[in-house]
C-alpha cells in the first residue's frame, strides 16, 4: 500500500486497511474475518478491555442463539472469539473513542480516511467498520452537584490503581458484578470498605453475593442499603463523607474515596458528527454491503439500522462479513477478491490450526 501524505507528515500515524471501532463480539468476529480476507486491521474501544456489553454488563448471562454453540456464558463467547482471532495478532487500542474523521488519499489517488481518537492516536485507513453496539459506552455518573469537582480525585468510575485506596475509607456504590468484586478485593487493602446499594437484591453472580455476605458477617467490610444523597468535603476539597438516604432517614458515612459502579450508558458519541444518515442514534446502512451513506464507513451489530433489523449477535456476524468484502475493494482497488474457504486455503489453514 502506498504511503499517504498523512503518514509522511505524522510519523506516529498508524496505517492499516480497516479500522474496527468496537471490540465487542461483532468487532472481534470482524477482526477474524478481516484476517481471513487478507486485510490488515486494528481495533479501538472506549472500554478498557475487549468484550463490549457481554463483558461489562452481563458476563454471566447465558447465550443460546450462536450457531453450533448450544449454550455458553457471555464472557465465554468473548473468550472464544478472542481465541479465534488471536492467530492474526491484530492490535487493540483500549480506553479511547473514535473522534475526528478526515479524508485523504494515497500516492495513487485512491481515497482514504484519517481517523483520530480522543487519546491522540491517528489511523490512516481505507475503510472504517463501526461495531460499537448501541454506541460508545460511558459510565453512569453520580448526579449530585458536588460530584463533578471530585471526579478523578476522590470520585472514581473505574478502579485503575488498587494502591491508591490503601489505608483509605472507601465506599463502593452499585449492585452489579463490578461493584461486588471490587468491594471484596479492596477490603484487603483499604482501611474500611462499605458497599452501598439501594436494595438488598443484586445483579451480580450468586457466588459474588455469597462472598460479600460472608465478608460482612465476618466483619471484614460493611453493607448499607441506601442511596447517595450528598457528598461532603473539607476546606481543601477532599472528600470526607457521604450522606446516605435510607428508609430510616439519612446517615453519614465517613469516606476518603467513592467508587461509583452504576453500569454504563450508551451514546453515539463523536461518530454522530461524521456526516452519515442516522436514525435515532443508529447508522442507516445499505443491506447489500452494510455501508453507510458515507463512502468507506460501514456498520455492523446493534448500531446498524435497516428495515427488519434484528438485534442479534449472529446478525452482526453476517453484517460484518459482508461489509469487509466491500471494504476489501477500497483497500485493494486494483485487486479482485477471490472467495476462499478456510479449509481449502493451505496457508490460512496452517495459520489457524497452529497458532
Amino acid at each position: 500500500m502506498s504511503t499517504t501524505p498523512a503518514t509522511a507528515t505524522h510519523p506516529e500515524t498508524i496505517q492499516t486497511d480497516v479500522l474496527i471501532v468496537g471490540a465487542g463480539p461483532v468487532g472481534l468476529f470482524a477482526a477474524f474475518q478481516a484476517g481471513v480476507l487478507g486485510l490488515k486491521c486494528e481495533l479501538i474501544d472506549v472500554l478498557d478491555r475487549a468484550g463490549g456489553q457481554c463483558t461489562e454488563l452481563y458476563p454471566e448471562k447465558p447465550i443460546y442463539d450462536i450457531p453450533a454453540v448450544p449454550g455458553c456464558l457471555a464472557q465465554d463467547l468473548v473468550d472464544r472469539l478472542l481465541e479465534q482471532c488471536a492467530p492474526f495478532a491484530f492490535p487493540m487500542h483500549f480506553s479511547q473513542r473514535a473522534d475526528g474523521l478526515g479524508e485523504t488519499a494515497n500516492a495513487d489517488g485512491h481515497p482514504r480516511m484519517l481517523v483520530t481518537t480522543d487519546a491522540g492516536k491517528r489511523f490512516d485507513v481505507a475503510a472504517v467498520l463501526i461495531c460499537a453496539g448501541a454506541g460508545a459506552f460511558a459510565p453512569q455518573r453520580v448526579a449530585l452537584p458536588e460530584a463533578a469537582a471530585l471526579e478523578d480525585r476522590h470520585l472514581h468510575y473505574a478502579v485503575r490503581d488498587v494502591s491508591r485506596f490503601a489505608g483509605k475509607r472507601v465506599i463502593v456504590a452499585g449492585g452489579g458484578d463490578s461493584a461486588l468484586d471490587w468491594a471484596l478485593a479492596l477490603r484487603k487493602v483499604a482501611a474500611r470498605v462499605t458497599l452501598l446499594h439501594r436494595r438488598d437484591g443484586f445483579r451480580a453472580a450468586d457466588h459474588s453475593v455469597a462472598s460479600m455476605r460472608a465478608a460482612v458477617e465476618a466483619g471484614e467490610m460493611d453493607f448499607v442499603i441506601g442511596m447517595l444523597g450528598s457528598l461532603q468535603t473539607d476546606d481543601s476539597g477532599a472528600l470526607t463523607g457521604a450522606g446516605i438516604k435510607t428508609r430510616d432517614g439519612e446517615q453519614t458515612l465517613p469516606a476518603d474515596e467513592l467508587i461509583a459502579l452504576y453500569g454504563l450508558v450508551s451514546e453515539p458519541g463523536p461518530i454522530a458528527q461524521w456526516d452519515m444518515d442516522m436514525r435515532a442514534g443508529r447508522i442507516l446502512v445499505d443491506t447489500t454491503t452494510y455501508e453507510s451513506s458515507r463512502r468507506g464507513i460501514f456498520a455492523a451489530g446493534d448500531i446498524a439500522f435497516y428495515p427488519n433489523k434484528q438485534k442479534l449477535i449472529l446478525s452482526g456476524f453476517h453484517e460484518a462479513a459482508l461489509a469487509l468484502r466491500k471494504a476489501y475493494h477500497y483497500a485493494f482497488p486494483e485487486k479482485a477478491l477471490v472467495h476462499v474457504h478456510t479449509s481449502n486455503n493451505a496457508a490460512l489453514k496452517e495459520k489457524l490450526t497452529h497458532a
